[in-house]
């Protein structure tokens, strides 16, 4: 009986840290904490860039690095350099994410529609100690044009021949 209630007590201690891993996860993606740069020009139609995603854990998570990137090129944009252009984000309305809310949730979902999307570009990441935090640096590509196309279905941007 003993031996029960302490293998019922680690049992509860695993999943209690597995949970406990994933609401960190779940509360680094919600809080949308990183920063996205131009890293080259992409192939016609995509944006090639490397989104730095802050974490307490030194583990990339790639699913919320995925997820920072997609959401950086959807409401952020990206300064320029010497040898990048700098780009506008998708949605220019400032209360498109909020106006949306129901379709950012499901499209950010685990798995969500964001995947399709955006490729991970090999050897590519980086990790850097900040202090408390880690920040983990990953360069991927993102289908601007299928992901606005999708945007626009969805009624979150208009098309850009709407105005003619």
């Amino acid at each position: 009986m003993k031996k029960l209630l302490l293998l019922a007590a680690a049992l509860l201690m695993v999943v209690g840290a597995s949970a406990a891993s994933r609401k960190q996860k779940d509360g680094d993606t919600l809080k949308f904490q990183y920063e996205i740069e131009g890293v080259n020009n992409g192939t016609q139609g995509t944006y090639l860039v490397r989104v730095w995603t802050y974490s307490s854990s030194n583990k990339a998570d790639i699913e919320t690095c995925k997820k920072n990137a997609v959401h950086g090129v959807i409401f952020k944009g990206y300064a320029g350099s010497k040898t990048v252009r700098p780009q506008r984000p998708l949605v220019t309305n400032p209360g498109a994410e909020l106006e949306h809310a129901e379709f950012f949730k499901l499209f950010f979902q685990d798995g969500g529609e964001y995947n399709k999307y955006i490729t991970i570009t090999a050897g590519s990441q980086e990790v850097i100690k900040v202090g408390k935090q880690y920040q983990i640096g990953l360069v991927v590509s993102v289908s601007k044009d299928a992901l606005r196309k999708a945007l626009e279905q969805a009624g979150v941007v208009k098309s850009l021949s709407a105005g003619f």
